[in-house]
């Protein structure tokens, strides 16, 4: 029950991600997310992709919930590792699509913080269910 109870929360952290992007609360005067990003249909598709990913691994097994946890979480992760150093991810392509970003390493790092975090949750609550 644990992973699958994992992967819904997953499911629900990544559809509020990609409702970011049309709640003017969580917006700046320049459109940016919290201030730091911008969220395009490109990442919101990523989101919900990934939200349908968990919501249907958690409603197939725990065995799915697992090997989604781990999977999720390792991609996302090394994603958030990316940005922290560069800015773009891999995920979305832009690191193919813009490259190095110039922002400051503060700015890198909040804006990487949601996939470092999604994803060690993903990757601590695969190992813990696979002990």
């Amino acid at each position: 029950m644990f992973p699958r109870c994992c992967a819904l929360v997953l499911a629900a952290a990544l559809l509020f991600a990609a409702a970011t992007d049309y709640i003017p609360a969580f917006l700046d005067s320049e459109g940016r997310v919290f201030g730091l990003f911008q969220l395009d249909i490109y990442k919101d598709a990523l989101h919900v992709a990934s939200a349908v990913w968990a919501l249907a691994a958690a409603i197939i097994s725990r065995r799915a919930s697992v090997l989604f946890l781990g999977l999720f979480g390792t991609l996302y992760f090394l994603d958030g590792v990316m940005g922290v150093f560069t800015g773009s991810g891999f995920l979305d392509l832009s690191i193919v699509l813009y490259g190095v970003r110039d922002t400051s390493t503060l700015v890198k790092i909040l804006s990487s913080l949601p996939h470092l975090a999604l994803g060690l949750f993903g990757i601590v609550t695969a190992w813990l269910s696979s002990r």
